[in-house]
């Protein structure tokens, strides 16, 4: 079984991301579970979402405590939330940010980055204040990652989109052609 956990703010599209992925995996005839956390449940508020990927049923009824990987879709949550915690040895740490990989002090993980963010802005989703980058990410996941292809991912945004489906789409193709290679 693959575990993932997605940390963003209230806007961003953490929740919809894990969907999304959800979505692309069970496209592949995986089983999946895709569920959120929220704390305070406003807009910008810290939140969290998590997405189980596995060839078999899965029957866990359990919050993620020990990830493979981490998303990562605003950097400032790595000043306040330990995003490492529970993240297992060598696991995959996706970061939306235009610093390079090497600048992140997160020893013993496969650190990615990818500037989901101007990605985001390029192909009009959201705005400069509020750029909406989850889908702007999950081509540099398909990549990194690799146990969800690209085909399944674009086909669930192209399908999923409240709206700008081959804007969203784009960005997905983007960042998988940019992501920044891993830093351990």
């Amino acid at each position: 079984m693959y575990e993932v956990r997605i940390h963003g703010r209230g806007g961003q599209g953490a929740v919809t991301a894990a969907n999304m992925l959800a979505i692309a995996a069970f496209k592949e005839g995986k089983d999946v579970q895709s569920f959120p956390i929220f704390g305070v449940e406003r807009r910008g508020a810290p939140v969290a979402a998590f997405l189980r990927i596995d060839d078999k049923p899965i029957d866990i009824k359990s919050p993620i405590h020990e990830p493979d990987a981490v998303v990562v879709l605003d950097p400032t949550l790595l000043q306040t939330v330990d995003v490492t915690h529970g993240l297992k040895t060598g696991g995959h740490i996706i970061i939306n940010t235009s610093k390079d990989s090497s600048e992140f002090a997160l020893d013993g993980y496969l650190v990615h980055t990818v500037d989901a963010t101007s990605i985001a802005l390029e192909n009009g989703l959201g705005g400069k204040t509020n750029p909406i980058v989850n889908t702007a990410i999950l081509g540099a996941y398909s990549k990194t990652v690799g146990n969800i292809g690209m085909d399944s991912i674009i086909s669930a945004v192209m399908e999923n989109s409240p709206s700008k489906a081959e804007s969203n789409a784009e960005a997905v193709r983007r960042s998988h052609s940019t992501v920044k290679e891993a830093h351990r």
